[in-house]
C-alpha cells in the first residue's frame, strides 16, 4: 500500500511540475498572489501628483488646455522641483505657435522635465524584448528642450490588471525606457543617490512587478489649477518629483490594479508607484518555473507523510497548517524580492489530500473484500467483521465469559461410505455436507466455529449478540435435516448408500474468544457448555436432533418433541435429560 501510495503522489507531482510549466493556472495564480502579497504601506512623500482633474478643468477650461497653460506651471516649479514629469503627450505643434514657443522656452530652461512618448506594437509573443513599429513623440523642438523622453505603454493582464511595467522596449534598433524609470534615474542622479536597477528582475518581455504602494487616491494629489493661482506655492514641492497627469474620468487614462480591482488607477498615481519601487530598489523576481518545481516536490513529500496517517481528520488539520506556513513562506519571500507559485502547491496539497483520502477509501475497500473472500471461507463472517474493524486488537489472545448456545453436527455412515468410494468423491461429497451446514448456520445468525473431519461445530450469540440464540440454533438444526433429504436421495441412486446428520445442542456459559499461541489461535468457545454440546451429538442417532432441558425451557413452545429421559454425560455426576426435536410448531 506504501508503495501504491508513494506512486499516485508522484504521478500527482509529474502533473502539477507539468502544468506549471505549461503556466495552466497562470490567471489564477497572479490573482491570489494579489490577495496575499499585495499589501498598503506608506507611500513617498518625495513624489507628488499635479492633478487635471474636475476642479482644474473647471478653473483653467475645456481639455486641452493651451500651451502656454503649461509653460505658467513649469515655471512656477522650474526652481523647486527636481523633476517634473508630464504623463500627457504633445505630437504635434498647436494652432497657436506662440503658446508652443513659450512651452518650449519654459521646458528648456527649467532643465528638468520629462516628456512622454509613445510606442505602437503589433501582436507579438516572441520572448525577449519588444520592438515597437511605430513611435508617437513630442513635436520636434518640444522634444529637443527636455530633460528626458520615457514611454507611457501600458500592457495590463487579460483581467484588464495592471501588475507588471514594461521598462523598455526597441524602436528601430534604439532602446525606449520607461517614463517612470527615466524621471527616476534623474532624480537619482539630482540628489546624488545613483540608481541601480535590478535586471534580473525583468522577465521575457522586459518587464517587471509593481509591488504598489497604495491604492487609488493614496499619493498626494493637488489639482493643477491650485499651483497656478498660488493656493499652494511653489516651494511646496521643493526636491521632490512633480507628477503632471489626467485624474478625472472625462480624460480617460485609468486602469484596475491589484489592491483594487473595483475602483480603477490613474495612469499618473500608476506611474507614481512605479517611481517609488525604483527609488527604494524594490524590485520582485518571479523565480524561475524549475524552483518552484523543487517546491512542489518538496510540498509532495510533505504531503505523502501526512497522507499516510491513519486519521483523515488529524491528516486534512496538518496540511492547512502547512499550507499555511507555505503561505507564510511566500508572503516572507516576497518580501525579500522573490515571487512563487502559490496556485499549484495549494492546489497540489488540496488534491493530495482528496486523491489520499479516496486511495485509502478504495484500499481499505479491496482489503476488506480480500480479507471476507479469504478468510470467510475458514471463519465465520461475523469473526471476519471483528478482525476487520478492530485490526490487530481483535486478534489478541483472551476471551470473555458469556452465555451461548453451541450446536455440534456429525455425519453418520460416512465412514462406511468412504470405504466403498473413490477418494476424490469422498472429498466432493464431504464438501457438499458441509456446505449445507454451514449455510444453515449462517442463514440463522450463527457462527462457524470449525469443521472437525465430517463434524461442524457452530456458536450463537458470539462474537455478536443473538437474540432467542436457542432458538436459532434449534432453527439450523431442522434446516440441516430438511435440506439433508435431497442429498441422501443423490448418494442412494450413486451409491446405493446414504448418510444422515446426527446434531446435539447445548445452552450454557463459556468462555469466548481468541485460544491458542501467538503465532496460531481460534475464534473458539471452551467450557462445560461445549463438552455437553458434544456429548449430545455423540448419543444422537440419524437423522436425530438431540436438545438439552436446558435449551427445551427456552423453546418448548415452538417445537415438537420427543422426550429421551435421562442419559449419563461423562464428567457430570448429574444425568441431562434430553429431548429430540421432531418439528417445529
Amino acid at each position: 500500500m506504501k508503495i501504491r501510495l508513494a506512486a499516485l503522489f508522484t504521478v500527482l507531482t509529474l502533473i502539477f511540475v507539468f502544468l506549471l510549466y505549461q503556466q495552466s493556472f497562470q490567471t489564477i495564480d497572479v490573482k491570489l498572489q494579489d490577495i496575499w502579497l499585495q499589501d498598503e504601506r506608506e507611500t513617498d512623500y518625495r513624489v507628488a501628483i499635479l492633478a487635471i482633474d474636475d476642479e482644474s478643468l473647471h478653473d483653467v477650461g475645456q481639455w486641452p488646455w493651451p500651451r502656454d497653460v503649461h509653460a505658467q506651471l513649469v515655471n512656477e516649479l522650474a526652481d523647486f522641483a527636481a523633476v517634473i514629469g508630464f504623463d500627457i503627450t504633445f505630437p504635434l505643434a498647436s494652432d497657436n505657435p506662440e503658446d508652443d514657443e513659450a512651452f518650449i522656452e519654459a521646458v528648456q530652461n527649467a532643465g528638468n522635465v520629462v516628456l512622454a512618448r509613445y510606442g505602437m506594437f503589433d501582436k507579438f509573443s516572441q520572448r525577449g524584448m519588444i520592438e515597437s513599429t511605430e513611435l508617437s513623440e513630442p513635436f520636434p523642438p518640444l522634444k529637443e528642450a527636455a530633460l528626458g523622453l520615457g514611454h507611457l505603454n501600458t500592457f495590463p493582464d487579460e483581467d484588464g490588471v495592471v501588475r507588471r511595467a514594461l521598462y523598455r522596449f526597441t524602436f528601430e534598433g534604439e532602446e525606449i525606457n520607461s517614463f517612470s524609470s527615466v524621471i527616476a534615474q534623474h532624480y537619482a542622479q539630482k540628489m546624488g543617490e545613483p540608481l541601480r536597477f535590478d535586471e534580473s528582475a525583468l522577465n521575457e518581455l522586459q518587464q517587471f512587478h509593481i509591488d504598489y504602494a497604495g491604492a487609488p487616491n493614496q499619493f498626494e494629489v493637488i489639482p493643477y489649477s491650485m499651483v497656478l493661482n498660488g493656493d499652494v506655492p511653489a516651494d511646496y514641492f521643493e526636491d521632490r518629483i512633480v507628477l503632471i497627469g489626467p485624474y478625472t474620468v472625462g480624460i480617460k487614462d485609468d486602469f484596475l490594479t491589484p489592491l483594487d480591482k473595483k475602483q480603477s488607477m490613474y495612469g499618473v498615481e500608476i506611474h507614481a508607484n512605479i517611481i517609488q519601487n525604483l527609488l527604494e530598489g524594490n524590485f520582485k523576481k518571479e523565480v524561475d518555473w524549475q524552483w518552484n518545481a523543487l517546491i512542489l516536490v518538496m510540498l509532495s513529500s510533505i504531503a505523502y507523510f501526512i497522507c499516510r496517517m491513519k486519521s483523515p481528520f488529524v491528516s486534512l488539520i496538518l496540511l492547512a497548517v502547512f499550507a499555511g506556513l507555505f503561505g507564510y513562506l511566500g508572503k516572507l519571500l516576497y518580501e525579500n524580492g522573490l515571487i512563487i507559485a502559490f496556485v499549484y502547491g495549494l492546489l497540489l496539497l488540496a488534491t493530495s489530500y482528496v486523491c489520499a483520502v479516496a486511495f485509502h477509501y478504495f484500499n481499505e475497500l479491496s482489503e476488506r473484500k480480500r480479507v471476507t473472500s479469504i478468510f470467510g471461507r475458514y471463519v465465520a463472517p461475523q469473526v471476519v467483521n471483528e478482525i476487520l474493524e478492530n485490526g490487530e486488537e481483535g486478534l489478541k489472545l483472551g476471551g470473555i465469559r458469556k452465555e451461548v448456545t453451541v450446536l455440534f453436527v456429525d455425519i453418520r455412515g460416512f465412514t462406511t461410505l468412504s470405504e466403498s468410494v473413490e477418494p476424490e468423491e469422498i472429498v466432493e461429497i464431504l464438501n457438499e455436507y458441509l456446505d449445507l451446514t454451514a449455510n444453515c448456520i449462517f442463514d440463522y445468525g450463527g457462527t462457524l466455529d470449525k469443521f472437525i473431519g465430517d463434524a461442524t461445530m457452530a456458536i450463537y450469540n458470539a462474537p455478536l449478540p443473538l437474540e432467542d440464540h436457542a432458538m436459532q440454533a434449534v432453527r439450523s438444526a431442522w434446516a440441516m435435516k430438511q435440506k439433508a433429504v435431497a442429498l441422501e436421495e443423490q448418494l442412494q441412486e450413486r451409491f446405493g448408500k446414504a448418510v444422515k446428520f446426527g446434531i446435539g445442542i447445548h445452552s450454557g456459559p463459556a468462555v469466548v474468544g481468541n485460544i491458542g499461541s501467538k503465532t496460531r489461535m481460534d475464534y473458539t468457545v471452551i467450557g462445560d457448555t461445549v463438552n455437553t454440546a458434544a456429548r449430545l451429538e455423540s448419543n444422537s442417532k440419524p437423522g436425530q436432533i438431540i436438545i438439552s432441558d436446558t435449551i427445551y425451557e427456552q423453546v418448548k413452545d415452538r417445537v415438537i418433541v420427543n422426550a429421551l429421559g435421562e442419559i449419563q454425560v461423562k464428567g457430570k455426576l448429574q444425568g441431562i435429560s434430553i429431548y429430540e426435536v421432531e418439528g417445529m410448531t
